[in-house]
């Protein structure tokens, strides 16, 4: 790529293009952010793009990758901004911000968690719509071999269905992991959906039917803020067992519940140090849950674009993001929104 943009440089020299001035815009190079899969992550990402395309005049653009991939790209500042980082959880990450190469700024969704789910009627059933509880004593991951028939999976007899992250995911790996650390692969497939909306679709499909459905999920999401679900406990966390679900390759997992969540926004640090100014800003995202639910779960009703979601959140909530800037940045942005 690098070789490329030397060439192009060199081609524009010769016809005599670079000798005209040009807008200092269009000199910027974009600032690149992960195109997230995932409908927090692509919310939160427009809502920085905005702030930074309208309030601080820089262009902004997205590159996809999977969550590995895309934390390799920001540790070699190929991408500088990753807008919703489960910061320390991944091997990538982790040795990435050792080697100094990346920075989580902020606290930017505080209450945000991950783990395993159930729909609450399985366990209580819900008598407004007939269904009666299917586990009625299901509260650890424990009791998950005994109700193996209850989350049967159509297409291996004998065994229950439970539904992981998309292959890619460090969250995937996690609880391929667990399901060894649990001694559940004699009663449950691990089964991957093709990505997030595929996840979610199964998800959505099993409870609009009743039917009962165990999965991996995680909060902001819309399904936290549509549908009464129920988090199955998991042993204490223990930061070595956590060591091991996070290396594919450990042949003997440990059981723990996963590392406390803490989102933030991931950075390259030569990021970081161009600009001061946005780090700043970035540091001070912090988003409260319960309306990021609610509007991730319209967004996702409505199959609202994730730019227009975000614009949408930004003109309903001016009293969230206003605090995160300056004054004069926040009164541009507000009137591009007009």
């Amino acid at each position: 790529m690098k070789g490329f943009r030397r060439l192009l440089v060199g081609a524009l020299a010769a016809l005599g293009v670079l000798s005209s001035p040009i807008p200092v815009s269009a000199a910027q190079a974009p600032i690149h952010f992960a195109d997230l899969n995932w409908e927090s992550g692509s919310l939160i990402t427009d809502i920085l793009r905005i702030i930074v395309e309208k309030g601080y005049g820089l262009p902004t653009d997205t590159l996809p990758g999977t969550t590995i991939t895309l934390e390799t790209a920001l540790a070699n500042n190929d991408i500088q901004v990753i807008g919703e980082e489960w910061a320390g959880r991944s091997p990538v990450w982790v040795k990435a911000e050792a080697e100094g190469k990346v920075v989580s700024l902020g606290d930017t969704v505080k209450g945000a968690t991950e783990g395993w789910w159930v729909p609450e009627y399985v366990i209580k059933g819900d008598p407004a719509k007939g269904i009666k509880p299917l586990a009625p004593d299901l509260r650890s991951v424990s009791d998950l071999p005994k109700y193996k028939d209850v989350f049967s999976d159509p297409e291996s007899p004998g065994k229950g269905r439970f539904l992981n992250s998309p292959i890619g995911w460090t969250s995937e790996v996690v609880n391929k992991q667990k399901l060894t650390a649990y001694g559940l692969n004699d009663s449950y497939v691990n089964f991957r959906s093709g990505s997030g909306a595929a996840l979610d679709a199964e998800i959505s499909s099993s409870i609009r039917r009743g039917k009962p459905v165990l999965f991996y999920y995680w909060s902001p999401t819309p399904l936290l803020g549509r549908f009464k679900l129920i988090q199955l406990e998991e042993p204490p966390f223990d930061a070595e067992a956590w060591k091991t679900l996070t290396d594919a390759d450990n042949p003997n997992p440990k059981p723990t519940r996963s590392l406390a969540s803490k989102l933030s926004i991931g950075v390259s640090t030569p990021f970081q140090k161009q600009y001061p100014q946005i780090a700043d800003f970035f540091s001070k995202v912090d988003f409260p849950i319960d309306p990021l639910n609610k509007a991730l779960a319209q967004m996702s009703e409505k199959h609202t674009p994730p730019r227009q979601a975000a614009e949408a959140f930004m003109k309903a909530h001016p009293e969230v993001w206003q605090t995160w800037v300056p004054k004069d940045v926040a009164d541009k942005v507000s009137a591009s929104l007009q």
